[in-house]
Formats: C-alpha cells, structure tokens, sequence
C-alpha cells in the first residue's frame, strides 16, 4: 500500500521535510483553513497540491472534504451546500486529487474521554471510558433522558465518579470530548469558543427528530446528488466508520457495522461510493470482526486507516499497539495488498511518546508515535509484499 500521513496544512508542526525522512509518499490533508460549506477553489487546491509535489510527495487523500451538519439533518440550505459540495469536488478532480474521505456523523466527529491515558510502558494513548462518558452526557451535558441511554452497570460508575469529580475534572473532559478532539477536524466547535458546551447543546438540537432511517435516507440523497460528478470526473468518495462504531449522546449513527456498511453501498450501488476501512474505528466495537469486514468490503475499499483497539471487560477501550489490538493488522494488510497494493494507507493515531506531548501536536497525532507506528507497519508491508511477490521500495534509499 502507499504509506501516507495526514498533514494538518503548512502551520502543522510536524513539517513536509520531516515526513519525507521517515518514508512518507503521500500526503492526506484538507483545506483546513476554509469554513465548512463553502467551496475549495482550484487555485488553492493547487495552491497547496504544488506546495505537497515540491517536497517529493502527491496528495493523495483529502481526509477531509466536510459534510456540513445542515446535509446531515436535512436543513433547509442542503441542496445549496451538496452544490457547493460538487463544486469542490470538480475542482479537486480537475487538480488531479480524486480519493476524498468524508464521515456522515452527526456533531461529533470522534470521541474520547481521556487523551494522555497511561500505558504500561510509559507512553500514553488515547482513551474512552463509558462511565466518563456517560457523566459528560447526564451531569455536564444534562441531555433529556441521558440516564436511559446507558446500562446499569455505566451509571453505577457514574455515581461514584460523581462523589470526586471536580470542576476541573469537568472542565478537562468538556475540553477533551467537545474541543480538543473537535476543533481541528469539523470546524463546530473551536479552541477558544465561549460557552462550548451550549454550543454543543445546539449542535444536537438540530436533530431532534432525526432517526437512524432519517439519517440514511439523508446520507442517499447526498450520495445520490454527487455521483454523477464523480463519474465524469472519476473520483472516489469514502465514507469513514463511526468512531467509537456505537450510539452516543442519543444521535443515530450508521456506519457502525457490517449490516451498515452493506446498507450504503447498495443504498448507491455506484463503484466511486466508498468505503474508508478505519480498523481503530471498527475495532472499537466488540460486534465487528474486523479481519472479516475486511475480505467482505476490500473491492469497495479506496483509502485504509491502520490502527487497532483493545476493549477491557467493562468495554471501555484504548488505542493498542500496530501489532496488537483487536484488529490484527498483519492480516489486513494481506487482504488489502492482495485486493490492490496502491491503495492508500495511513497509520492514523499513534501513542504519545518521548516529549510528543509537549509539543503542541493535534490530539491523536503525535509525531514520534506514528513514526514508530509507520515503521511498525512498513516492515508489515515488506514482510507480506515479500510472501506475494511484489517488490517492496523505500522512499529516500538507493535500492
């Protein structure tokens, strides 16, 4: 596979020169700068593919291309935003960037309670507890019939949390759950936003009433509005996994599954309808086996995310190690280099380790974690490039 990175724009810290030191060949990056909705020019599509090109690497993946909340829930300005949609969608064709991931998750792109939670070996990883959750949902939230939501042995949790949670406690799990894992990557809620958590009660007014057909049947009509651009303009869009793949905060989500992921790509049986097979996002989930996902939805696969998570008995679950986890990457990657070996791969999260967590990095995208996770997953590659036969090439090296 084509190991890529994803690169927050030129602000990022970590820099296009670092990344072509450690065997990166494509980039997955967005236009983080532009308000969601709004469209992508081609200059500053080309603008930033040029800027990616003069360092010795593609775009490769735009991760992502923003589905505004108002095509999520049906708003009255939808078919302005799916226009608007198109219309980035062509110009990214026309500059030759033609693989977009996107995620049709209502609010919350992904979740985690804790960001720096401890591993045996003194690094860190992130980290998702239901009983934090759940206290988010009914005592910071204070969301109508959130009680109801979780089981019984999630708000025996809660009530012990509650008797030592302090305001700051509060204050770091509403920074974590709404800001710091939002802010960079949906554009709802930013860092130094007022008053975020009613911000974040509005966000989930807007769907009220919205079930998980409601939403489906939202998610067809975007599909079908933008498959005949990306016809004529052979462009692929891939959908993300709910992370974590269950339902949170009484919002439908639906791509959770198996029987989920068969829904949307037979709802548009279209071969540039998608799937971006996120192993971490799948692996979360104790229902999904993920190695069998992955033979079943490999020819509908058009960007890989290489990641694994392990759950605890309670079914709280951490990010585990490239070689561990629920996930077992080493078979993925068998199934996906024999399916086609120029897909696109990225390691996505990565421990926090040796100082990354003092260097302002985006939460989940350490510098010195995905390295070692990348180089974890090269020698994955070349080891099973080797079984089948394909050569396996290292950027930056004199073969």
């Amino acid at each position: 596979m084509i190991r890529t990175w994803r690169w927050f724009g030129k602000k990022d810290k970590i820099t296009l020169a670092m990344l072509r030191q450690i065997g990166v060949q494509g980039i997955v990056t967005a236009l983080h700068d532009i308000p969601n909705g709004e469209v992508w020019s081609r200059e500053q599509i080309r603008d930033l593919r040029t800027y990616i090109e003069s360092y010795g690497m593609t775009w490769s993946v735009v991760e992502s291309l923003p589905v505004s909340e108002a095509i999520k829930y049906a708003g009255a300005d939808r078919d302005r935003l799916i226009s608007n949609y198109i219309e980035s969608l062509r110009n990214l064709a026309l500059e030759g960037v033609k693989n977009v991931c996107y995620n049709f998750m209502p609010v919350l792109d992904w979740a985690r309670t804790d960001l720096l939670h401890p591993n045996p070996n003194g690094s860190s990883n992130l980290y998702f507890s239901h009983a934090q959750f759940a206290y988010f949902d009914i005592h910071i939230l204070k969301r109508p019939g959130a009680e109801a939501s979780w089981p019984a042995n999630v708000l025996a949790e809660v009530e012990a949390l509650k008797a030592k949670m302090t305001p700051e406690d509060e204050h770091n799990l509403v920074d974590t759950i709404i800001v710091k894992t939002q802010g960079f990557v949906s554009g709802n809620i930013k860092e130094g936003d007022e008053h975020p958590v009613e911000l974040f009660r509005h966000l989930l007014s807007l769907y009220d009433g919205i079930t998980a057909d409601k939403l489906r049947e939202n998610m067809r009509y975007f599909l079908n509005a933008i498959m005949p651009v990306c016809d004529e303009m052979d462009i692929r869009v891939c959908v993300h996994p709910d992370d974590p793949p269950f339902q949170i905060l009484g919002l439908p989500r639906i791509v959770t599954c198996e029987a989920d992921i068969e829904w949307f790509l037979n709802a548009v049986d279209n071969p540039h309808n998608c799937l971006t097979f996120c192993a971490g996002s799948l692996s979360a989930g104790s229902h999904n086996d993920v190695v069998a996902l992955a033979r079943k939805f490999a020819h509908r696969t058009s960007f890989v995310h290489l990641r694994s998570c392990h759950i605890f008995p309670n079914g709280d679950f951490t990010e585990a190690s490239h070689l561990g986890g629920r996930a077992n990457l080493i078979e993925l990657v068998r199934i996906f280099e024999k399916q086609d070996p120029t897909l696109p791969m990225r390691v996505d999260h990565g421990m926090t380790m040796l100082g990354d967590e003092s260097r302002g990095y985006n939460a989940g995208y350490s510098f010195l974690g995905r390295m070692f996770a990348l180089g974890q997953v090269q020698g994955i590659i070349a080891t099973v490039d080797n079984e089948l036969g394909i050569e396996y090439k290292q950027p930056g090296f004199f073969e």
